[in-house]
């Protein structure tokens, strides 16, 4: 159990992430930074601690350090778990947080470290921290008693989550192309960047037009080569990601798309076509994979790599919860009664995520987390909370917010004109339901779209009202649509 005073630096921390002004809810000794008011105001009210109700549940094992890890220690405690928490971690670093590393990549050098970012210190929360000891494979022959192994020996817990984030995708034959997805990553490539010469990015997603905007501004020659034909189409679709296209040329940015690239070289990238750029330096900015190849066999997985987790973020194996496994972040692909799957793979998921996965390890025995899962999600139940997935960006001289999951069959909104400077947004609907909606550069409508997604189900909107460029996002996601 935490000291007294530790346990007053959680009350304070619950404070904080309930929405007190940072200067009330922050432990006394915080620094507030530029990061922690975003990151506190993030923080929703859904569950309130303390309400601890499972005292099978004596202690817990995070697998990772990173912001979803972090978290869940956080909200263990706030919701009322005296037990013993263990947290391994792999990098060796204490935990920091991931997107400065890309927004800001060439003037803030020091990691964002979580104890300023959200006013928190892991390690006077959990009873051990192992920030170097990574594990190896999952452990689940011992009923009751799920654990991990390591090269030290195992570690068993009453539960076990897995919140080990992710690992940039780079082919293995592009060795000298960097990554960046670590601060390890930001340092070498701030190494790299500074010895001059063009840069050369693979990728136009997120973290490729973050990094190539920030490097372009700073006065160095940066093409970016994506073999799809529009920037973002993963995230956006072809459509959409091309109305980010012109940003590009207006910040100094080449941009190729529709063209693969055949190989990195010494000295530049080869492409499909046969052109050959060359580059001091060269970033593979492909996305991020799960990083679940250590759990080997022993949990069933998606093609991205990712577990199955129910509402609850209990994993999942053969449509059951796994006795005592928990997933979160980036690792986990959580199902959604609005959503369908949901991936894990944003900052958003490893922020709010753990808030429901503690509340339900805390409160819930072990016969009901038992239970098996309904082939439906569960929609009236007040204690799952579906949070609607959630990406902010900075990129290119523009803001961008996507709030929920777009689908490849959806109908595409805009509203607003792309080119003008005002701002615009995009909805994305299935019939007069609203499955996302993006805002760029109108931070006035964030708000509008984020409660509209905060109901049981999605938003719903008059079509032909959708359209009307003069009906504002807010007043349309409030307007219930014609009968």
């Amino acid at each position: 159990m935490p000291p007294a005073s530790i346990q007053g630096h959680v009350d304070a921390v619950a404070d904080g992430v309930r929405g007190a002004p940072p200067e009330v809810g922050a432990p006394v000794g915080a620094r507030p930074t530029a990061c922690s008011a975003p990151i506190r105001a993030s923080l929703s009210a859904d569950y309130r601690g303390p309400v601890r109700s499972n005292p099978a549940a004596r202690d817990v094992l995070v697998v990772g350090a990173g912001l979803a890890a972090t978290r869940t220690v956080v909200e263990l405690r706030t919701a009322g778990f005296d037990g013993h928490i263990h947290v391994l971690g792999a990098e060796g670093v204490p935990p920091y947080d991931r997107p400065p590393l890309s927004k800001h990549l060439l003037d803030r050098t020091a990691p964002a470290w979580l104890t300023d970012e959200l006013g928190v210190d892991v390690a006077a929360l959990a009873d051990r921290v192992e920030l170097d000891r990574p594990a190896r494979a999952l452990l689940l022959e011992e009923p009751g008693r799920p654990g991990v192994a390591t090269d030290t020996g195992p570690v068993r817990a009453d539960h076990v989550v897995l919140a080990t984030g992710a690992h940039a995708v780079r082919p293995p034959a592009w060795r000298s192309a960097r990554t960046l997805h670590t601060t390890a990553d930001a340092d070498q490539l701030r190494a790299a960047l500074a010895a001059g010469g063009p840069l050369v990015v693979i990728g136009a997603g997120w973290i490729g037009a973050e990094v190539a905007g920030v490097v372009a501004a700073s006065g160095s020659p940066v093409t970016v080569v994506e073999a799809a034909d529009a920037p973002l189409s993963v995230a956006l679709g072809s459509r959409v990601g091309a109305l980010t296209a012109p940003w590009y040329a207006a910040a100094g940015v080449q941009l190729l798309t529709g063209v693969p690239v055949a190989a990195v070289e010494d000295g530049g990238v080869r492409l499909a076509d046969g052109r050959r750029l060359p580059a001091a330096t060269v970033l593979a900015a492909m996305g991020a994979r799960p990083a679940t190849g250590w759990l080997g066999d022993s949990l069933p997985r998606d093609a991205s790599g990712a577990v199955r987790v129910d509402e609850r973020y209990r994993v999942l194996a053969d449509h059951r919860p796994v006795p005592g496994v928990w997933a979160v972040g980036d690792v986990a692909l959580r199902r959604s009664a609005r959503h369908g799957w949901v991936p894990g793979g944003h900052w958003e998921a490893a922020l709010r995520g753990p808030e429901a996965l503690a509340h339900h390890l805390v409160t819930l025995d072990d016969a009901v987390l038992d239970d098996p899962v309904p082939d439906d999600p569960v929609l009236d139940d007040p204690a799952l909370v579906d949070p609607a997935p959630e990406v902010f960006s900075t990129q290119l001289g523009h803001d961008l917010v996507l709030l929920g999951q777009p689908g490849a069959a959806d109908e595409v909104v805009v509203r607003g004109d792309p080119t003008a400077s005002a701002g615009w947004s995009v909805l994305w609907l299935a019939g007069d339901r609203v499955t996302a909606v993006l805002v760029v550069d109108r931070h006035r409508e964030v708000g509008p779209a984020r409660r509209a997604f905060g109901g049981a189900e999605l938003p719903r909107v008059d079509a032909a009202a959708a359209a009307d460029r003069d009906v504002p996002l807010r007043t349309l996601l409030s307007r219930p649509p014609a009968a």
